[in-house]
């Protein structure tokens, strides 16, 4: 059964999951050097602590770009999966990029958006996602069909299974919680650019 078209839920309707659960979830899945790109602040902080792969990328201060740098990897290496790891805040930022992604169809590139509501790696202000914004209707609405909200983490694995067998581009929409992170990224933008350009093989 696919959750994104047989069992869909509304934000509201959505478990609150932890977000460091569901990022070991998605690493777990992943069996082919597929590419993480992981946004500012605690989605990446959470990537590097599920185990750092050299096929993630980890944001550092540029918010809003994990989509786009996603997106260019999935034009770039069409055989290869590309996830992008995006909290609410930083898409907020950069809503244009949903209408690109479907102007552009990148069959294996896989949104994930960690929603809580807040921004929350500044001092937990609210973010428009916290007061009625439902970023999974404005992906449906720029054109990205395949976009869904995961009722929990059972759907969510579902969801990513389908990303990683079958043509997207594919938005999965996580309500999750507020825990701080176990671990945090180290802030070397020269290695990680270097680690993940070896990890694409563009780079010996």
């Amino acid at each position: 059964m696919s959750a994104i078209q047989n069992q869909p839920v509304s934000r509201d309707q959505a478990k609150v999951m932890r977000r460091a659960d569901l990022t070991r979830r998605l690493v777990a899945r992943l069996k082919h050097e597929e590419a993480v790109i992981g946004g500012i602040g605690f989605s990446n902080f959470d990537l590097f602590g599920a185990g750092h792969r050299a096929q993630n990328f980890y944001m550092l201060g540029s918010m809003g770009l994990a989509v786009p740098i996603a997106l260019g990897v999935a034009l770039a290496q069409k055989q290869r999966r590309v996830f992008a790891l995006e909290g609410d805040g930083s898409l907020l930022m950069q809503l244009g990029a949903l209408g690109t992604v479907a102007t552009q169809r990148p069959t294996n590139l896989c949104i994930v958006v960690l929603d809580n509501g807040a921004y929350q790696i500044t001092g937990g202000q609210m973010a428009a996602s916290g007061a009625g914004t439902d970023l999974i209707a404005i992906a449906r609405a720029s054109g990205l069909a395949q976009s869904a909200w995961a009722a929990d983490e059972t759907a969510f694995e579902e969801m990513v299974d389908r990303a990683l067998t079958e043509d997207g581009p594919f938005v999965i929409g996580c309500r999750i919680d507020n825990a701080r992170p176990e671990k945090q990224t180290p802030r070397d933008p020269s290695r990680i650019r270097d680690d993940f350009m070896r990890g694409l093989g563009v780079k010996k």
